[in-house]
C-alpha cells in the first residue's frame, strides 16, 4: 500500500521585503505524527519567497521519507496553491526559480494541493518565526517509530503496546495493559482526550457561562492550568497510558476560553486547532451569567430538574440530552474516520460530562453528578460495540501528577 504524507509549509517577512524565513513539516497521514521539520531564515526576501522557500523544503523532507509516497501540500497561501496547481501563472522571477524548482522534485500533477486557513497552518508559521527570531535553520527529523511531535527520537517508549508486552502464546494478541477495560477481541478504538478549559472570571463567580456568547477569556490562573494541562497531555503516549498513540488531533469549542487553552495545548504538541461546534458549552439561554442562587429567584423549581431529569430546557436554552446528542454525533464521526488515532477535545464542564455519560452509558439524569475540574483531562476509548473505557486521567489544577 502506498504510504501518504502530508507536507505543511509557511513563510513569512517582516517587511515585505525583509528579514525573511520558512518553515515547513512533514506528518504521516494515517496517524498525523510529525516526521520532519525544517526551517530556515533567508536574509532579505519576500513573503511569497519564503513561502515557495517551505515548499521546496517541505517537499524534498518528505521525498526523503520516502521517494514512492502520494503527498498533499497544505498551505495558506493561495497564490502557492493556485501556481502550483496550474490555475494561475507565475510572473515573478525569484518565484518563478523555487516553482521550477518544486517541480523537478515532484509532478505537480500527481500531488494534491489543499488550501488552508492560517489558522490551520500554526505549525508550519511556528518553525518559520522560530527561523527568522534566531536567524538560523532548524533541521528535525523524527525518524524512529516512536518518535511523536516534540518528541526527541528515542525518548519515549512505543504507543503500539505496552512496554515489554508479548503477544500471549495462547491467543496470539498482546495482552491489554493491567486496569484497562475487559475485552476479548482485538478492536482498534478511537482515544478521546477531554480538556476542560482553564479557569476564568466566571468559573470563580460560579455563574452559569454558555455557549449563547463568546464568553470571558482566560485569567492569569487559567492560562497557568492550561499550561499544566497541556504538559500532560504531551505525556499521554509517551510515560502515561503507552498503548494509546500520542495525540495527532486538536478539536476545540468555539468559545473564547476553549480556543485559548486549546491554542495552548496544540503549540505544545506541534498541531493546528480544528474549530467544532458540537463540542461548545450548552446554550443556557435567559440563565446566561446568572448564579444557581439568581436563577433559582428568578425561575423557581426549574434548575434542578435540568440537572436531574436532563430533559428540561432553560427559556431559550438547550437541555442536557440536546448537548449528549451533540456529542453523540460527534463519536459517531470519530468511529468512522480515527480508528487507532488519539483526538483532543478542548470544551466545558456540561460537555464534557455528556461525553463521559454517554461512553459510560448512564442515564443523563445523572450526569451532572461527575465533577470536571478546569484544565482536567478525561480520557474515552470508543469502540463500534459501543463498551467504551474510560481511562482516569486527572486535573493538574488539583495537584495531580
Amino acid at each position: 500500500m502506498t504510504r501518504r504524507l502530508v507536507v505543511e509549509a509557511d513563510g513569512g517577512s517582516r517587511g515585505n521585503p525583509g528579514p525573511a524565513g520558512y518553515g515547513a513539516l512533514v506528518r504521516d497521514a494515517a496517524t498525523g505524527r510529525v516526521l520532519a521539520e525544517r526551517a530556515d531564515y533567508l536574509g532579505i526576501a519576500s513573503n511569497n519567497v519564503a513561502e515557495y522557500s517551505g515548499l521546496v523544503a517541505g517537499l524534498r523532507a518528505a521525498l526523503a521519507i520516502d521517494p514512492s509516497a502520494t503527498i498533499e501540500v497544505r498551505m495558506d497561501s493561495q497564490l502557492v496553491i493556485r501556481q502550483m496547481s496550474g490555475e494561475w501563472k507565475i510572473k515573478h522571477d525569484d518565484m518563478r526559480r523555487l516553482a521550477d524548482e518544486a517541480r523537478a522534485l515532484v509532478d505537480p500533477a500527481t500531488v494534491t494541493w489543499t488550501w488552508v486557513p492560517r489558522a490551520d497552518n500554526g505549525a508550519a508559521d511556528r518553525l518559520a518565526n522560530r527561523a527568522m527570531d534566531a536567524k538560523t535553520a532548524i533541521v528535525t527529523d523524527h525518524d524512529a517509530p516512536e518518535a511523536s511531535p516534540s518528541v526527541p527520537p528515542g525518548s519515549a517508549p512505543s504507543a503500539s503496546a505496552p512496554s515489554g508486552s508479548a503477544p500471549d502464546p495462547g491467543t496470539g494478541r498482546v495482552p491489554r495493559p493491567s486496569g484497562a477495560g475487559v475485552r476479548f477481541d482485538d478492536e482498534t478504538p478511537v482515544t478521546v482526550v477531554l480538556v476542560r478549559h482553564g479557569e476564568t472570571a466566571m468559573t470563580v463567580s460560579r455563574g452559569y457561562s454558555g455557549s449563547s456568547e463568546p464568553g470571558p477569556p482566560l485569567n492569569e490562573h487559567g492560562r497557568a492550568q492550561a499550561r499544566a494541562a497541556a504538559a500532560l497531555v504531551h505525556r499521554v503516549g509517551r510515560d502515561l497510558w503507552g498503548d494509546i498513540e500520542y495525540p495527532s488531533e486538536v478539536r476545540a469549542s468555539p468559545m473564547v476560553r476553549t480556543q485559548e487553552t486549546a491554542g495552548i495545548v496544540a503549540e505544545r504538541l506541534g498541531l493546528p486547532v480544528h474549530t467544532d461546534d458540537r463540542v461548545k458549552e450548552a446554550d443556557f439561554g435567559q440563565w446566561q451569567g446568572l448564579t444557581a442562587v439568581q436563577i433559582e429567584e428568578r425561575w423557581p423549581g426549574q434548575l434542578e430538574p435540568w440537572h436531574t431529569r436532563a430533559d428540561v430546557r432553560p427559556p431559550d436554552g438547550e437541555s442536557i440530552v440536546d448537548v449528549g446528542e451533540r456529542l453523540a454525533s460527534l463519536y459517531d464521526e470519530l468511529l468512522r474516520t480515527s480508528r487507532g488515532r488519539t483526538v483532543v477535545v478542548v470544551s466545558h464542564a456540561v460537555a464534557i460530562r455528556a461525553a463521559l455519560g454517554l461512553a459510560m452509558g448512564a442515564n443523563p439524569g445523572s450526569w451532572s453528578q461527575l465533577r470536571v475540574a478546569p484544565a482536567s483531562l478525561s480520557i474515552v476509548r470508543l469502540f463500534g460495540d459501543r463498551r467504551h473505557e474510560i481511562a482516569v486521567a486527572g486535573a493538574p489544577s488539583e495537584g495531580w501528577s
